[in-house]
């Protein structure tokens, strides 16, 4: 009788939990299935493919398309790329301190950090890089560069690069160093003669938290902060522990900062504020726009959330997913997207949703965003990023602006006025000057601009020319496209102030390196502008983050 009772608990026990064995052999049977039919399909065509095939770009192959079905973060590191990951990690690199990019196809020296060997030895921005060592570099091995310009630390390194103004190539024999990421890329009070402490952070890698910490001490040292601005624009984020530890310096103490749920739904991870903020009460505003993402969004989202500061800017990227990286043989890993994160309201800011055809989730009311709730009760949406608690458009209203900036023609006419006045102080140059000088450099180079009035006249003649229209209104329509064709010196006078200002950004840049340049672009930045009259306004700072404060 004890034996089958015995018995019929077995069979309860194995019937009541044989759902949950099924499914987990289910998912190993599949494994191992796809792992051995993978396997066949490239033995076989490394093997007997009619051409010889490279084995090692082949499996790369296949990763990469197994890849693609799912979303853009996840991602296999092969050795070469796999610096890229230390570098986040631990912050630093051996380089020679320069950040390069295309500019009109050439590979340009777009920034200098100070203090290292590119900068100390006399390399300047818009120097375009030809050789590194014996290597020729150009647009189509581009890729290569980092892994040519860095290495370990006290290794040498030949540069050749060609120099506006300069008629034979330049070499530069420099020594690779021990490169800090700094992820403050500047501090200090701004205006000068204010009590407002700006912070503009532009990375998370695990030194984050603390360089926030020691601006905010030696900040204050000098006298007291009255107000924050912590800008997050263009952050494209970084490590989770980084982003935690830098709210830690604005949050309560206890407040949670970010959950993170895995594909168990039943293992949600909390992240609380484990210190004292060093900044504690003082107002507070952080910016955002599009280029914050992951990282930044976690600290945004923490400090909307718990109505610690005003977000004022654009909508921020919109990337909700959080990634681990799995070490695999060879010197190679991999980035997968691991769990997704919610803001201490509960929201999730994913703006893409990959697994159901890539659905665009969009942060607004009317598209049905789910709606949470801040501590002073105020609404937040979930989906599509976060939305600033005072939306201001950075964006130039000149279209002319917008063209220059993307042929690079600021950038190009710095380095050229630079290079031909290295003795100038720029500083003291009048407005005038710089415009009546850019549009001389304009009318020599190869710049065409053509503006939407323009093009539609032109549209409207070849129609008019088609359809076989009076001749009196080809004329008319002919006249006009002259009008309009001149009228690009009125652009430039009619949007005068904003091009200046871009101009000296650039040769503030060359002239005094990047942090001169951040000052610099604050003075005519309508978003920092808009934060700063907000701080000083005590009454629309807590209305803004509290409506029901009458």
């Amino acid at each position: 009788m004890k034996t089958k009772r015995q018995l019929i608990i077995v069979l309860l026990i194995a019937f009541l939990f044989s759902g949950f064995f099924r499914s987990d052999s289910d998912i190993y049977f599949k494994i191992n299935k796809s792992i051995d039919i993978f396997g066949r399909v490239y033995k076989e065509l490394s093997l007997n493919y009619v051409d010889p095939i490279d084995p090692e770009k082949l499996m790369q192959s296949g990763i990469e398309g197994m890849l693609e079905s799912l979303d853009p973060y996840t991602n296999f590191i092969d050795d070469v790329h796999q610096k890229d990951i230390d570098i986040i990690t631990k912050g630093t690199y051996g380089g020679i301190g320069a950040t390069v990019g295309l500019r009109n196809d050439n590979i340009t020296i777009v920034d200098l950090i100070e203090g290292y060997s590119a900068q100390r030895q006399g390399m300047r921005i818009g120097d375009v890089i030809i050789r590194v060592d014996s290597v020729d570099v150009s647009k189509d091995n581009y890729e290569t560069l980092s892994e040519l310009l860095k290495g370990e630390p006290g290794t040498l390194v030949t540069v050749t690069v060609k120099r506006e103004g300069s008629s034979e190539p330049i070499v530069f024999n420099l020594v690779r160093e021990d490169i800090e990421i700094k992820n403050l890329s500047y501090y200090g009070f701004y205006p000068e003669n204010s009590n407002n402490a700006y912070l503009k952070l532009s990375g998370f890698s695990r030194s984050a938290g603390e360089e926030v910490k020691k601006a905010l001490i030696e900040l204050g040292g000098k006298k007291e902060i009255k107000s924050i601005v912590l800008d997050l624009r263009g952050n494209p984020g970084g490590l989770l522990n980084a982003a935690i530890e830098v709210a830690e310096k604005f949050l309560k103490k206890g407040d949670l900062i970010v959950s993170v749920e895995g594909r168990d739904t039943t293992q949600i991870k909390k992240y609380y504020s484990e210190e004292e903020p060093i900044a504690g009460d003082i107002k507070m505003a952080a910016l955002i726009d599009q280029g914050s993402a992951s990282a930044s969004e976690i600290v945004a989202g923490a400090l909307q959330d718990h109505d610690r500061a005003v977000l004022i800017g654009e909508n921020s990227f919109g990337k909700g997913l959080v990634q681990t990286v799995v070490p695999l043989s060879y010197n190679t890993s991999l980035k997968i997207t691991t769990a997704r994160y919610y803001t201490p309201s509960g929201r999730s800011i994913q703006r893409i949703n990959y697994t159901d055809e890539k659905i665009l989730l969009e942060n607004r009311k009317e598209k049905n965003g789910e709606i949470f709730k801040t501590d002073n009760n105020r609404k937040v949406y979930s989906g599509g990023g976060i939305t600033p608690d005072s939306t201001v458009d950075n964006t130039t209203k000149s279209d002319l602006i917008q063209n220059l900036l993307a042929e690079g023609m600021f950038f190009r006419f710095a380095t050229n006025l630079f290079n031909n006045n290295i003795n100038t102080d720029f500083e003291s140059l009048p407005d005038k000057f710089l415009i009546d000088k850019f549009k001389e450099y304009l009318l020599n180079s190869d710049f065409k601009y053509e503006s939407p009035s323009l093009r539609l006249i032109r549209e409207l003649l070849k129609k008019a020319k088609s359809e076989g229209l009076s001749e009196n209104l080809i004329a008319l329509l002919k006249n006009e496209e002259k009008n309009q064709v001149s009228a690009l010196d009125e652009q430039i006078e009619k949007y005068g102030s904003e091009i200046a200002g871009l101009i000296r950004e650039e040769l503030q840049a060359r002239s005094n390196g990047r942090v001169a340049r951040i000052i610099e672009s604050l003075k005519h930045d309508a978003q920092f502008n808009t934060a700063l009259s907000v701080l000083n306004n005590e009454k629309l700072y807590k209305k803004l983050l509290n409506p029901d404060v009458n």
